[in-house]
């Protein structure tokens, strides 16, 4: 009898969507930073997809495991910037200098390879990450130029992003679930 492993996409996509949501919200303006967010970034976005990652390297799927691992990271690593200063581990970054920007472009960079690789994936998929990259050169944008507009439209950007993923994930899991295509994508 074979043994059928579940598709872990789901999970991470919705760690990926539902943390991606949040805080644009913020970055769009209508609210601040919280410990909800902070407890999202560290749990669903980034323990939740790397453990995704690590079931999707089980499946032998090299661009799943890549991407929610390293997603993963970068939510665990975004929190940390935003904690550490407050435990007293590191100095914060300044905003003004725009150091924050070279890091967001740095995930633009990646992001936009990662783009490339949807381009024998399904559609949404590939929406994601069109929406992914774009999302991260606006948000550096934003941190070199000091645009709160800039940041307003990175946030919206970024919420029909996170969107974007809970939409695959909810499709992936119903096709499953009911045996045809619910959803499409």
């Amino acid at each position: 009898m074979e043994n059928k492993l579940a598709n872990p996409a789901p999970l991470g996509l919705l760690g990926f969507g539902m943390t991606t949501v949040l805080l644009n919200i913020h970055n769009a303006g209508f609210f601040p930073v919280s410990a909800m967010l902070l407890a999202m970034g560290i749990f669903i976005g980034g323990i939740a997809q790397v453990i995704a990652g690590t079931l999707e390297f089980k499946k032998g799927n090299t661009f799943g495991m890549t991407a929610f691992i390293s997603y993963g990271f970068f939510w665990i690593i975004f929190v940390a910037i935003w904690i550490f200063p407050d435990l007293g581990v590191a100095k914060g970054v300044k905003t003004e200098e725009g150091f924050m920007g070279w890091f967001l472009f740095l995930w633009g960079i990646y992001s936009f390879f990662m783009w490339i690789g949807t381009f024998n994936k399904n559609k949404v998929l590939q929406f994601v990450f069109l929406t992914l990259w774009v999302l991260f050169f606006l948000l550096a944008i934003r941190d070199w130029t000091g645009s709160v507009g800039i940041g307003i439209v990175a946030g919206y950007e970024g919420i029909l992003c996170g969107a974007s993923a809970i939409y695959l994930a909810m499709a992936e899991i119903l096709e499953e679930t009911l045996g045809k295509k619910v959803l499409p994508y």
